[in-house]
């Protein structure tokens, strides 16, 4: 493993992989949930060498702000401070950027997120080093911005700033500035975002390692100048599709944040998640990447010692939490306790004033049952917190509980625009083999995550086998945002696209479960 300090080091490290002739697995945060940027088996033919690029962490602003170049270990966090006083936000704020997440990792597996006008993440405008077909190292600058002519001087320019910051003109786009306008179209028979999209698979963005990046140029988003969550909850699950087909259709503004729960997950996460919302309630989002560091620390050593249960500290941290008084607000244990399906809707700026008028009226049909409420500043942010915590909790569930159940599936689904019955119906060969089924996501955008804890003895294999054909059946497209990583198969077209970036297989063999040897020949290709 090893660890460069600076651009021209990670530019040396490659040339001499590459002489070496050894595969090369680029690493940054390690936030994935697909094991993407990590070895997997030990069936390679040749030797690995992984790199981490956190310690080149530089951000710099561009065009006043409105534009962000990211080195390949800067984090969405880091990001998110840079561009605070600017009334400025990156392109993912809730979420993986708590965990520390990179720049870079969120363009190369087309991260999406909670974020409703935005979409997946995406640049064409990037620095990445990429081996031939002839089996040569070369660096290609598609930054849109003036750095030299050799590699060296390149990456010694980009790391001193010797280079224009304003006035670029782009030279493609910096963010998937046709977002909204696909997710309006709620008639379309296709996602409205999935990893192996080919209208998001450019160069570095959705790369998913199969080129080593040095840099990307991004958009950034200015703040809203006022924002108000509202809170709905139905028994219906047809009322929330007319509601989603209303507002994308009929609204001048879209939602900012449109995040669903289902009642199930919203009980697991009152208590299993529990620890992960009070941290970020008491100590803020700053603590959370140096916590899961000691925690993975702790569980490391600990998982050693034989007469001691296995993630000893995930134990613990339950147990504390149990005495901690109840954390959520009363309005949202009432609708817990009412409805089935919730909604967490957060408008801004004119959409405010469009949702309140809507909801006014549209829970005045018979036909739409259920009800709303304007949030509070302290029920909002509980609300999104409880929604965050939702995506650990079932881990947390299996975890403390793995001697009653089984395995955990966790599967990233994205469905038709036009999929009014969204709610899934399993039949009962499946059903039968799970435990739990937790449903929540981004419903604007009609990606759902969905956490199956199965009953002990079943194979997590062969459900997660029938999950998918029930799947590809209704049309629906996985992984939505997490890429495919070592869990998934890739579609054929994102297998072209992984084979044009690295045609010799060099980069992060194996991912979307495709070939581990080198490839020497244009035929493989």
């Amino acid at each position: 493993m090893v660890f460069p300090d600076s651009l021209t080091k990670l530019w040396r490290v490659l040339q001499a992989c590459v002489d070496a002739n050894v595969i090369v697995i680029m690493q940054a945060a390690k936030t994935g949930l697909t094991e993407g940027s990590t070895p997997s088996g030990d069936d390679y033919d040749r030797e690995v060498v992984v790199i981490n690029t956190l310690q080149m962490n530089d951000i710099v602003l561009l065009n006043g702000g409105e534009q962000a170049l990211g080195f390949p270990g800067a984090t969405l966090f880091s990001l998110e401070k840079v561009l605070k006083p600017l009334k400025r936000a990156p392109h993912s704020v809730i979420g993986s950027s708590c965990l520390g997440a990179s720049i870079v990792g969120g363009i190369a597996n087309n991260s999406g997120g909670a974020l409703v006008k935005r979409g997946p993440a995406y640049t064409e405008m990037a620095l990445f080093a990429q081996v031939t077909a002839e089996g040569k190292l070369e660096l290609v600058n598609h930054l849109g911005i003036e750095l030299g002519d050799d590699p060296e001087t390149m990456l010694a320019n980009l790391e001193s700033g010797d280079f224009a910051k304003n006035n670029l003109p782009d030279s493609g786009l910096a963010s998937d500035r046709e977002y909204v306008e696909r997710i309006r179209d709620v008639d379309a028979d296709t996602p409205a975002r999935f990893n192996a999209d080919k209208r998001r698979l450019f160069e570095a963005s959705g790369c998913a390692g199969k080129l080593a990046v040095f840099a990307v140029r991004l958009d950034t988003f200015p703040v809203a100048s006022e924002e108000k969550t509202f809170y709905i909850g139905t028994n219906d699950a047809g009322v929330l599709e007319r509601l989603r087909r209303d507002i994308l259709q009929n609204f001048d503004n879209v939602p900012e944040v449109g995040e669903y729960m289902h009642r199930d997950i919203f009980n697991i996460a009152e208590t299993y998640g529990k620890d992960t919302f009070l941290t970020i309630n008491h100590l803020g989002t700053d603590v959370l990447p140096k916590m899961f560091a000691v925690k993975g620390r702790v569980d490391a050593t600990l998982n050693k010692v034989s007469f001691l249960p296995t993630y000893m500290s995930d134990r613990v941290m339950q147990q504390l939490s149990r005495v901690w008084p109840q954390h959520l607000p009363k309005r949202l244990l009432k609708y817990r306790d009412d409805y089935e399906h919730h909604l967490i809707l957060k408008m801004s700026d004119g959409g405010i004033a469009e949702a309140e008028n809507y909801l006014q009226t549209f829970f005045l049909s018979p036909e739409n049952e259920g009800n709303y409420f304007a949030c509070t500043a302290d029920e909002a942010a509980k609300a999104y917190l409880q929604r965050f915590a939702a995506a650990g909790a079932a881990i947390r569930y299996q975890t403390v509980h793995s001697n009653n159940v089984g395995d955990i599936l966790a599967l990233d689904i994205a469905l038709r625009r036009n999929d009014e019955n969204w709610v899934e119906q399993l039949p009962e060969a499946i059903s039968s083999q799970i435990e739990h089924s937790l449903y929540y996501g981004h419903f604007m955008c009609h990606v759902f995550h969905q956490d199956y804890i199965l009953k002990k003895g079943a194979d997590p294999v062969a459900v997660k086998k029938a999950m998918l054909e029930l799947l590809d059946s209704r049309g629906a497209k996985y992984p939505a945002e997490h890429n495919v990583g070592h869990l998934y198969e890739a579609e054929n077209d994102l297998q072209e696209f992984y084979r044009e970036l690295d045609p010799t297989n060099t980069f992060n063999p194996g991912i979307g479960k495709m070939g581990r040897y080198k490839r020497n020949c244009g035929c493989c290709v």
